[in-house]
């Protein structure tokens, strides 16, 4: 399913999820974690397998979230316009500012849709790049995996809290609020299984997290 992205210009820009090669490592991967999710212990489904590569794990998830930040994000993309989300936020406290070292060489002050498809892009030319994230049996991740892999998470959370703090009125209208609990409850607890995440990055959403971390404990 692509989502579509609704620019200021009222032109659209489709970003396509990102698909794993079937037969590959991190397909097997993945339809392993689509089983245990199935499960309904989501604190037993982010654990690394038994054997399994922790970087093929990290790669098979980051993949996956960007797929339903994108997925999420395209609901109300009609409703989070340059004009009603001048700024990327996650409430009075947080602003976000955008820098890629390339387009944008500097943190830059966008509009949340501008930022969002900003980290889309970026986002999906780093999850295509074999360099990056190699898709092959054998091939190993580059030493800067793990740094990148923390950057692209960091970001998509920014997402998931702009959506929180400004848009969950909306999402409840829609009817998906239990989708996007159950996938950013998903998201918190497999960034917190392996550290990938610091306790700063995640205020935005502070008394949230603690909730979900205190429930999933009682598992």
């Amino acid at each position: 399913m692509s989502t579509l992205f609704n620019l200021k210009n009222n032109q659209s820009r489709t970003f396509k999820p990102k698909k794993v090669a079937e037969g590959s490592k991190q397909w097997q991967l993945k339809q392993y974690a689509q089983q245990t999710l199935g499960s309904g212990n989501l604190r037993t489904a982010v654990l690394l397998p038994e054997g399994e590569d922790l970087q093929e794990w990290i790669a098979v998830h980051v993949v996956d979230f960007f797929n339903h930040v994108n997925m999420l994000y395209g609901t109300i993309s009609e409703f989070c316009t340059p004009t009603e989300c001048p700024i990327m936020n996650a409430g009075p406290k947080y602003e976000y500012f955008w820098e890629d070292g390339e387009n944008y060489k500097k943190p830059t002050h966008l509009s949340a849709p501008a930022y969002v498809e900003a980290l889309m892009t970026w986002t999906q030319s780093i999850l295509d790049d074999e360099k990056h994230f190699p898709q092959k049996i054998g091939v190993r991740f580059p030493p800067t995996f793990m740094t990148t892999a923390k950057t692209i998470l960091r970001r998509l959370f920014r997402v998931y809290a702009h959506i929180y703090h400004s848009h969950f009125d909306q999402i409840c209208a829609l009817g998906i609020e239990a989708h996007l609990n159950t996938n950013y409850r998903h998201f918190l607890l497999f960034v917190d299984e392996f550290s990938l995440l610091s306790e700063k990055d995640l205020v935005p959403l502070e008394d949230f997290n603690k909730t979900i971390l205190e429930e999933t404990a009682k598992q």
